[in-house]
């Protein structure tokens, strides 16, 4: 299946992008997951204000703590590391523009990791326990979980997707 008309190597990686919950053992570099967090940074934001805040936890008793909190346990458990993306609630000025802003951080992350040859998944369940992940972290309250991204070298490489054509997903053309 054609994806695109337009031969472009940012179009290629949103196109081939997938959600990966199944790594190997091979842990993942601190580059490697510097890189990613840094890629999550050149997200926009309004005001440049930047309001993104990170937590790497590589530890495997600070993942099975995390996992807890999640029916999506196994994936954090079996990640050789996971990032909890947090927002800084002292750097936001507007609270819809900023969760805009870490969407944008967050799937740049996710296409960075891509792009990286590794694989990973943003984890919003967990949102449903998002002051024991804070707590957890030992972290202040002025910091408020957006997600988790577990990451790790992909088991496989073997996803499927699809996607709504744009007749259903575009209302109106005023050309």
């Amino acid at each position: 299946m054609e994806r695109t008309k337009f031969e472009n190597p940012v179009l290629e990686a949103i196109y081939t992008r997938r959600s990966v919950r199944n790594y190997t053992e091979e842990p993942v570099s601190k580059e490697l997951v510097y890189e990613i967090i840094k890629a999550g940074t050149w997200a926009p934001s309004g005001l440049n204000n930047q309001p993104w805040r990170f937590v790497i936890v590589q530890d495997q008793n600070k993942r099975l703590e995390l996992a807890e909190l999640t029916r999506y346990g196994e994936i954090i458990k079996n990640a050789p590391v996971v990032i909890a993306v947090f927002v800084d609630k002292n750097a936001m000025y507007h609270e819809v523009k900023d969760h805009q802003a870490m969407g944008a951080c967050i799937e740049n992350m996710l296409l960075a990791a891509h792009a990286l040859g590794l694989g990973a998944v943003w984890l919003g369940e967990i949102l449903k326990n998002a002051e024991e992940v804070r707590q957890s972290l030992d972290l202040p309250e002025n910091l408020e979980l957006m997600a988790v991204v577990a990451l790790g070298h992909p088991k496989t490489r073997d996803q499927k997707s699809s996607r709504k054509p744009l007749e259903e997903v575009i209302l109106k053309e005023y050309w």
